[in-house]
């Protein structure tokens, strides 16, 4: 776990660069929060809105990223002062929350930017009961939210702006179907009623902690599309709440809310947040575990039975998700691995085509954002096949079929990044063998996309002797050898689930 975090690829660092704005973003934040008189309170919602703005926002341009960033205040204030007004209405109250649950989920079929909008609006009211916070103190609450999002929108647009060019974010979940048969329809569905479990249950642990349960039923749906993803989530958020409360023990409860270690520590786990998210769920829980239990030592209020409790919290939210996904309008691996491996393989095309394009002396030609894009459907493959590779899976067969697609649509992108490599090189001349190289390509794609009755040419005997042929041929092969795993021996297009 350790070395898929550290070893992880990172192109051009974006991992690193998205963390460390984090830090500089939401420091700040806070520390402008201080500087206009906040409490606390106040410096702390200021600081999670931050983290909200800088984490959730992904659209795929920077015009797009700001109008979403622009439009977080407007869903925000209203769930807050929902949130507020119904402090002490304990039924109106959880029936709200249920609501913007399953109002946030539902969002994601409107992509990144309805993804975005619902997971602000969910995280404010989250923050609302955190902080109990009441009528009273909502002109402190606003202004925190609004001065943090505007300084976080500073350092993202102004101060520290990497993001010139991106490629389309993948949405969620597959936008395939209407009414129950779309996937974030039935997503919302089940998300309402894991919520609704974790409220009713995590309400008898503990009247005021409850909300603790609701916030790992959600988090474990976001990002999440199929009932096998949903599930290996769950075990690592509790995995990674188990190592947090560890931690938490031994370094939050010793610290007792002491200004400068805390703000340290925070700093760490602000940075581990966002390294880690793309790469490992179990080390963000550890880290999101970790801070929260800072920020409860700031309150003066941290001790072991805290800790504790979190942690049946976290399982009875862990558990109100699962049920849902099983018994409740399930979506099935399956489907979800089609619907993305299908994808991985058309943008492989399309990165192939774009650097044959840019060898030939096309201009305007640049596969660099097609690659960047490739990353990003690779990771939803891995996480859709996540259930398949899993130690914990019984079924041996599938397991190693879902192995080797993962195994070589990762060789796929190696063999794509290094012919985008040797396209970039300005000495690089066109090769008229490039043409045909690139024609098999597309024509195995096809064939991988295009159903069950196709057959994938093997890819020819050759000793290329140009880097650009190198790489295209050993995507051949790869493309070549998925034919076999794509296809379950009962004749299933890709592995079943």
């Amino acid at each position: 776990m350790l070395k898929r975090v550290f070893v992880a690829p990172d192109p051009d660092r974006v991992r690193l660069r998205f963390a460390a704005r984090a830090v500089l973003g939401i420091g700040l934040a806070v520390v402008v929060c201080g500087l206009a008189g906040h409490s606390l309170v106040g410096a702390v919602t200021g600081g999670l809105a931050a983290l909200l703005t800088l984490f959730t926002v992904t659209d795929a341009t920077v015009r797009g990223q700001a109008v979403t960033t622009a439009l977080l205040p407007a869903v925000g204030l209203p769930v807050l002062a929902a949130a507020a007004e119904l402090h002490d209405q304990p039924l109106a109250r959880d029936l709200v929350f249920l609501t913007v649950v399953g109002a946030g989920v539902y969002a994601r079929r409107w992509g990144p930017r309805g993804h975005s909008l619902g997971v602000f609006a969910f995280m404010t009211y989250f923050v609302a009961q955190f902080l109990h916070a009441t009528p009273a103190r909502l002109p402190e609450l606003y202004a925190a939210v609004l001065l943090s999002v505007l300084i976080a929108a500073a350092v993202r647009f102004g101060l520290w702006c990497y993001e010139r060019r991106l490629p389309p974010a993948p949405a969620p979940a597959p936008p395939d179907g209407t009414g129950l048969a779309r996937v974030t329809t039935r997503q919302a569905v089940q998300a309402t009623a894991g919520a609704g479990f974790a409220l009713v249950v995590g309400q008898l642990l503990s009247g005021e902690r409850w909300y603790w349960a609701v916030g790992a039923t959600w988090w474990i749906f976001v990002n999440t599309t199929s009932r096998g993803e949903t599930l290996v989530r769950g075990f690592r958020r509790v995995l990674g709440t188990v190592i947090g409360i560890g931690l938490g023990l031994l370094v939050a409860v010793p610290v007792h809310g002491a200004a400068l270690p805390t703000a340290v520590l925070l700093t760490a786990c602000v940075f581990g947040i966002f390294y880690t998210a793309a790469v490992s769920y179990t080390w963000m829980m550890l880290c999101v575990t970790l801070l929260a239990s800072l920020l409860y030592g700031l309150l003066g209020v941290l001790d072991p039975a805290l800790l504790a409790l979190r942690l049946a919290e976290t399982g009875v939210g862990a558990l109100g998700a699962v049920l849902a996904v099983l018994f409740l309008l399930p979506v099935t691996t399956h489907g979800v691995t089609h619907a993305w491996v299908r994808r991985a393989l058309r943008c492989v095309h399309a990165c192939t085509a774009e650097a044959a394009a840019r060898l030939a002396g096309v201009p305007g030609a640049d596969p660099a954002p097609r690659v960047a894009e490739l990353e990003q459907f690779l990771g939803r493959v891995r996480l859709a096949l996540a259930p398949l590779v899993h130690p914990l899976n019984p079924m041996l067969g599938r397991k190693r079929r879902a192995r080797r697609i993962r195994d070589l649509l990762d060789d796929c992108a190696r063999e794509i990044r290094g012919l985008v490599t040797v396209a970039a090189d300005p000495e690089a001349s066109h090769d008229a063998r490039l043409a045909a190289a690139c024609w098999r390509v597309e024509a195995a794609v096809e064939a991988l996309t295009g159903g069950p009755g196709e057959d994938v040419a093997p890819a020819p005997e050759l000793l290329p002797d140009a880097p650009a042929l190198a790489h295209l041929h050993g995507l051949e092969r790869a493309l070549a050898e998925l034919a076999t795993p794509l296809r379950a021996p009962s004749g299933s297009p890709l592995v079943g689930a």
